[in-house]
């Protein structure tokens, strides 16, 4: 492969820097957090720098020629554009909220795109000791074990994933809280674990049937998620019906079976 390593390589690299990072997390968890607002719900942590400092370090020592896209520096920095060359997109730390109330769905997003493709992508839960792993056309794996998507064809019997998001004005909230409304009548149960990365892999791996999220933070949510959610079989897509762009933070996704009822009720709850 004429990008400085084979795909396996790549994978190996990025399982090695989400465990290393999983390591900060695990020590701050149960500790006192210092914590920062982004915006009024919208927190970041200590934790979250030195996390994406150290994954970034450690992927540029093997890949010096490779693009970079992190939440944290985006923050600092601003976006970043994605191009076709090798582009590793990292969210050192999506669940923050989670992370600073001692609630366990956290995790280490690490993805990989060439020429604008999800390629690899990793996420670790360090917590709950949860390794997710997709590599392109070579498929998705928990903790080792190939995983597949549900094989729930009904709507009525699905249990569906979303997130408040982090607007709290009343256009938003109303927004919000009426599209659920309308979903809780047509699924068996509602989840908001907090995490748009492990909402994906509990699709990839048959936990959750349906998930959608409207507003996330950027790319590095769903980079890693998105891949390994398709390499178990399922699909992704944008929840209005549109090409699906990861450059766009809206996404929806669930087993093949049940996507075109899940886009219809997604439709009619608007």
């Amino acid at each position: 492969m004429a990008h400085n390593g084979s795909v396996e390589e790549f994978l190996a690299t990025a399982v090695d820097a989400a465990k290393k990072a999983g390591e900060i997390i695990r020590q701050g968890f149960y500790q006192t957090k210092n914590v920062e607002h982004k915006g009024q719900v919208d927190l970041v942590t200590e934790t979250d720098k030195a996390c994406e400092d150290l994954v970034f370090n450690h992927l540029k020592q093997h890949y010096p020629s490779h693009n970079f896209i992190g939440e944290e520096t985006t923050a600092a920095c601003g976006a970043s554009v994605l191009t076709d060359e090798p582009t590793w997109i990292v969210d050192p730390l999506d669940g923050t909220t989670n992370f600073v109330h001692g609630f366990p769905f956290v995790c280490v997003s690490i993805g990989l795109t060439i020429g604008k493709v999800p390629t690899v992508g990793v996420v670790y839960n360090p917590i709950m000791n949860e390794l997710f792993t997709g590599v392109l056309g070579k498929g998705a794996f928990f903790n080792g074990n190939p995983i597949r998507v549900s094989s729930q064809t009904e709507l009525v019997k699905s249990l569906l994933a979303t997130e408040a998001g982090t607007k709290r004005d009343k256009l938003n909230v109303d927004a919000t809280t009426n599209r659920i409304n309308s979903l809780l009548f047509k699924v068996r149960s509602l989840r908001m674990s907090g995490s748009c990365a492990l909402n994906l892999c509990g699709i990839a791996c048959g936990r959750l049937d349906l998930f959608y999220e409207l507003g996330y933070g950027g790319p590095w949510d769903v980079a890693a998620g998105v891949l390994i959610v398709k390499e178990a079989g399922g699909l992704v897509y944008d929840p209005f019906g549109k090409e699906f762009d990861i450059t766009i933070p809206q996404v929806a996704a669930s087993n093949p079976f049940l996507k075109d009822a899940f886009l219809e009720a997604l439709q009619q709850s608007e």
